[in-house]
C-alpha cells in the first residue's frame, strides 16, 4: 500500500528536496501556502502531512498553531509532522498540544526525517487497527448478532435497549448455552462505557482458593507463590463492565466481600493495606435458582437484592423453536466465512429435524453442530444424511410425544390465526392456574413450561 504524503511549505527548494527523497515511497501532493494546504488536506485525505509552522500570509507562531488545529479538523485521520526553524524551547510542546505528532528543526536531516515518518506511520497503523477492532467488536455484539424473532427474544431485545445506557445492575438468567455472555456484551457495547474494558469471569470455572485473588488482586508476598503485585478483575474493569458469570457458585465468605465492593466501590488487594476506587458497571448471570439458594442460606439475601435489580430472562431454545431456522442460516453463513469454506445451504427436511430436536445444550449445542456440519460436509447442501444419529432419533422421539390433535375445521370465511392461538393459549393458562390454585410453578409443570416461560406468558396475558 502506497501512503499519500502532503508537503505544505513555501520554500520551493525544500519541496523539491523532499520530493526527490520521498517520491519512491509515497504518493506526493505539494502546496505552498496555508489555504491550498487546508483544501488539499480535506480533498486528498493524506496519510501524512509535512507542515511548515510559519506559512504566509502570517508568519506568527499563534497563526501557525491555529493552522495545525485547522489541518487536524480538515482530516482527523492524517498524521502531522511540523517543520520549522523556530528555536524557542517551548515551541515543540506547543505544536504537539495543537495536534501535531512530532516536530523537527530545519535544515532537514533526511535520515532523521525518515525515522520520524516511519514511526508516525506505524503509530497510525496501530490506531487504525485498534479502531477497526473496536468497530468489529461493537458490530459482533450488537443486536444483529443475537438472533431471534420469537416473543421471548423480542422481550430480551427490549430489555437490552432499556438498560444499556443506564447504570442499573443487571442479572441475565437462563439455562447453560442460551447466550448469557452475548447479552452482557451487547449491553456493554451499546452503552456509554463501550470504549472501556469488558472483563468476564466465570465464577464456576475457578477454584474457591483462587477466585478471591482473581477478583480483588494481590500484593507481592500476600501468599505462597505471590511473586509480584497483580491487579484483580475489578481494577482491570475500571471504566467499563465486569461480567460475573455463574455468580451462584461464589461461596458465602466471598459474597460478603463482593457486597462490600458493590456498596463502597472500592477494592483492597489480598495483602494490601489501601483501598482502590473502582468505577464499574456490574452484570451477573446464573443458570441456578438463586431464590432457592437464598431460602437454603447458600446465597446472601442482601447480595441477591443488590444484583437482582434488572433481571433479563433468556428462554431456552426449545421454547423458541421458530428461531431455530434463523440461527441455522446465521451459523452456516458465519462459519463458511470464518473457515473460508464455499457457501453452503441446508435442505428443508434437515431443518425440520433440527427444529424438532430438544437442544438440551441450547444455542451453544446448535452452534457447535453447525460448525461441524460446515467443515465436514463435502457438497454444497447439508441434508439429513449429514445429521448425527442422536439428532434424528431425538427429533423422532419428540415427534412421538407430541399430542395428536383432531384435524381442525376451517370456517368458510377463514380465521385470524394469531388471535385464535392467543385465545387457546390464554384458556390453557387460565385452566392450569385454576387447577393449581394459582401457583404458577405447578401450573407451569401442567403445561410443560419452565418458570421463565410461565412468567413471560402470565405477563403477556396479565394473569
Amino acid at each position: 500500500m502506497t501512503h499519500k504524503l502532503l508537503i505544505v511549505d513555501d520554500d520551493s527548494f525544500l519541496q523539491e528536496q523532499l520530493e526527490w527523497a520521498l517520491k519512491q515511497d509515497f504518493e506526493l501532493v505539494r502546496c505552498s501556502d496555508r489555504e491550498s494546504g487546508l483544501r488539499a488536506a480535506a480533498s486528498e485525505r493524506p496519510d501524512l502531512v509535512l507542515l511548515d509552522l510559519h506559512l504566509p500570509p502570517s508568519l506568527a507562531l499563534v497563526d501557525g498553531l491555529q493552522n495545525i488545529s485547522n489541518m487536524r479538523a480538515a482530516n482527523p485521520d492524517s498524521v502531522i509532522i511540523v517543520m520549522t526553524g523556530d528555536e524557542k524551547a517551548e515551541t515543540p510542546l506547543q505544536v504537539v498540544e495543537a495536534g501535531a505528532y512530532d516536530y523537527f528543526h530545519k535544515p532537514i536531516d533526511l535520515r532523521e526525517l525518515r525515522i520520524i515518518i516511519n514511526r508516525a506511520l506505524e503509530r497510525q497503523r496501530i490506531e487504525r487497527e485498534n479502531a477497526r477492532l473496536r468497530r468489529e467488536i461493537k458490530e459482533r455484539y450488537s443486536f444483529s448478532q443475537i438472533i431471534g424473532l420469537s416473543d421471548g427474544m423480542r422481550e430480551v431485545f427490549d430489555a437490552i435497549r432499556r438498560v444499556s445506557d443506564s447504570t442499573a445492575t443487571v442479572i441475565v438468567r437462563g439455562e447453560s448455552g442460551t447466550g448469557k455472555e452475548l447479552v452482557a456484551k451487547a449491553i456493554h457495547y451499546n452503552s456509554s462505557r463501550n470504549n472501556g474494558p469488558f472483563i468476564s469471569v466465570n465464577c464456576a470455572a475457578l477454584p474457591e482458593t483462587l477466585i478471591e485473588a482473581e477478583l480483588f488482586g494481590h500484593e507481592k508476598g500476600a501468599f505462597t507463590g505471590a511473586l509480584a503485585t497483580v491487579e484483580g478483575r475489578f481494577e482491570r474493569a475500571n471504566g467499563g463492565t465486569l461480567f460475573l458469570d455463574e455468580i451462584g457458585a461464589i461461596g458465602l465468605p466471598l459474597q460478603s466481600k463482593l457486597l462490600r465492593v458493590l456498596e463502597d466501590r472500592e477494592v483492597t488487594r489480598l495483602g494490601g493495606k489501601h483501598s482502590i476506587k473502582v468505577d464499574i458497571r456490574l452484570i451477573t448471570a446464573t443458570n441456578e435458582n438463586l431464590e432457592d439458594a437464598v431460602a437454603l442460606g447458600k446465597f446472601r439475601e442482601d447480595l441477591y437484592y443488590r444484583i437482582n435489580v434488572v433481571p433479563i430472562f433468556l428462554p431456552p431454545l426449545r421454547d423458541r423453536r421458530e428461531d431455530i431456522p434463523l440461527l441455522i442460516e446465521h451459523f452456516i453463513h458465519r462459519f463458511c466465512q470464518e473457515h473460508s469454506v464455499k457457501n453452503k445451504r441446508i435442505d428443508r427436511e434437515a431443518i425440520l429435524f433440527l427444529t424438532d430436536y430438544i437442544w438440551k445444550g441450547n444455542v451453544r449445542e446448535l452452534e457447535n453442530l453447525m460448525q461441524r456440519l460446515v467443515l465436514m460436509t463435502d457438497g454444497e447442501t447439508i441434508t439429513t444424511s449429514h445429521l448425527p444419529p442422536h439428532i434424528i432419533n431425538g427429533a423422532a422421539k419428540f415427534e412421538e410425544t407430541k399430542p395428536k390433535l383432531a384435524h381442525p375445521i376451517l370456517p368458510e370465511n377463514g380465521i385470524n390465526l394469531d388471535q385464535e392461538v392467543a385465545r387457546h393459549e390464554y384458556e390453557l393458562l387460565s385452566s392450569a392456574l385454576e387447577r393449581s390454585g394459582g401457583v404458577k410453578i405447578k401450573a407451569a409443570e401442567l403445561l410443560g413450561l419452565n418458570k421463565d416461560k410461565m412468567k413471560y406468558l402470565c405477563r403477556k396475558y396479565n394473569l
